[in-house]
């Protein structure tokens, strides 16, 4: 049954991305080229939601589905693991024309040159799994 509902909350926020252009390479570029405001209202919307999610969450001591609290482990606060990390994110997104989301997003719409972007991206994760250890975090 979870399993439904996971697939029901995928499906509408696939359907989200595309409707609200979040998966257009063409916008994703006018984002880049500064020409547009409407991907940074988007990820700006998805920002707030998230600290908010986050923080009722902490404080009011929400457990998942399966019953277990939901704990944020606290991380390392260096400027280089996020800035060499954006940038390289940054660069991907912009060479791609989508993130993760958008690319499952655009292959669902049809758009099966999507799926070389897709392995690749799950290539270069198999790749940082590997070189994980030798990486500086």
């Amino acid at each position: 049954m979870r399993t439904l509902v996971y697939l029901l909350i995928g499906i509408v926020f696939g359907i989200t991305l595309f409707k609200s252009e979040a998966a257009s390479w063409f916008r994703i570029y006018e984002m880049f080229t500064f020409e547009s405001f409407h991907m940074y209202g988007i990820i700006g919307t998805a920002l707030v939601f998230g600290v908010l999610t986050k923080q009722i969450i902490t404080r009011f001591h929400i457990k998942s589905f399966y019953g277990e609290r939901i704990v944020f482990p606290p991380k390392q606060k260096t400027v280089a693991r996020y800035l060499i990390g954006g940038i390289l994110f940054g660069l991907g997104w912009a060479l791609a024309g989508a993130c993760p989301g958008p690319m499952f997003t655009l292959l669902g719409a049809g758009f099966l040159a999507v799926g070389v972007l897709i392995l690749s991206a799950l290539l270069g994760t198999f790749v940082y799994g590997l070189l994980k250890d030798k990486l500086p975090h």
